[in-house]
């Protein structure tokens, strides 16, 4: 028997035996806290949306207080002025050079995005929220995208073309296709239009403007940056404050999904061939429709109970599109455009 009381069994062969040992669990810990926090960091945008729900969804009344006071439409305003400082007028031309192809961009938003949008209606119970989940197809893009694409690296001015053309044909192109799809629809657009040229058209040309006169130094980019992304967050919360969680939702977020990854198969399929940061502002501006345009229309158009389930493709949206904009930043390695 060894002084050990082993029956002798040498030293070397019982350390062969004893498993590899690893760091001692205090240093496994922190090594593991490291890594969480260093994948966290890569995507800040992301981490903030998702805070900025549960804020929503646990601190909905005075939330709540704000949406009815047009607290989505200033966010929306404050989001596209500080979007559009980043885009120069080099930007917007070279984004005509690719006319055709956003051409092609806009025609497939209308006629492929509202039968996606079918399709997946088709996982709801016929009835206000089938009809809710119907006119996310019918929506433009989503504003918030151009400042998505921004912090994908990607090029806004592209996304605010699209942004514009894909909410002009919304406008003149949400009824028909309602009609066509669900067999009745009414549609009002002249308060669409005017909340629209307010909230994305104004803001966008002051902007833009903005940077032709003043230029943007370092300082400003930062600022850029932390107001969209303090403004989206907020707009995430708020949005998620309107939301009320039931059993009957699960089919309805079920199709959002599909909904979304569909709509970003298509933004891939249109995007090849283009330039990375002209393929990230299509993905982006395909997959991301607009959620409040869409509650304008499903209210105009079904009722004020259509328009409940569109808070929820806020959610998903936005967290998609922030998720998706880390990501296309991190496998390119471009530096965010500010804002």
């Amino acid at each position: 028997m060894g002084r050990d009381g082993t029956d002798g069994l040498p030293t070397l062969v019982r350390c062969a035996r004893a498993p590899a040992s690893s760091a001692p669990p205090r240093v496994a810990d922190a090594t593991v806290l490291h890594r969480v926090r260093s994948t966290l960091g890569s995507y800040p945008e992301l981490v903030t949306v998702v805070l900025a729900s549960v804020v929503g969804l646990t601190v909905q009344s005075p939330l709540r207080w704000l949406v009815d006071h047009r607290g989505i439409d200033v966010l929306l305003v404050a989001l596209i002025f500080a979007t559009a400082v980043t885009i120069t007028v080099d930007d917007i031309g070279r984004a005509a050079g690719f006319r055709v192809r956003l051409a092609i961009a806009l025609l497939a938003g209308t006629t492929v995005l509202p039968a996606m949008a079918w399709l997946a209606a088709r996982l709801v119970v016929a009835g206000p929220l089938r009809d809710g989940v119907l006119t996310i197809g019918v929506a433009p893009c989503e504003i918030a995208s151009v400042a998505a694409v921004a912090i994908a690296g990607g090029q806004p001015a592209v996304a605010a073309v699209l942004l514009i053309g894909s909410t002009m044909l919304s406008v003149a192109l949400a009824g028909p296709i309602l009609v066509l799809e669900r067999g009745t629809a009414s549609i009002r657009p002249a308060g669409l239009v005017v909340n629209l040229v307010v909230v994305v058209v104004v803001p966008l040309v002051i902007g833009i403007l903005a940077r032709a006169r003043a230029g943007l130094g370092a300082g400003r980019e930062r600022l850029t940056g932390l107001v969209s992304t303090a403004a989206v967050a907020a707009l995430v919360a708020l949005i998620a404050s309107r939301v009320e969680l039931s059993r009957d939702y699960v089919a309805v977020v079920a199709a959002m999904i599909l909904f979304t990854a569909g709509a970003a198969g298509l933004g891939r399929v249109l995007s090849v061939g283009a330039p990375p940061s002209v393929r990230t502002a299509m993905l982006l501006t395909a997959s991301m429709r607009d959620f409040a345009i869409a509650a304008g229309i499903a209210a105009s158009a079904f009722g004020a109970r259509a328009a409940a389930p569109l808070g929820l493709y806020g959610i998903v949206v936005l967290t998609w599109g922030t998720a998706a904009a880390g990501i296309l930043r991190q496998r390119t390695g471009r530096r965010p455009v500010p804002g």
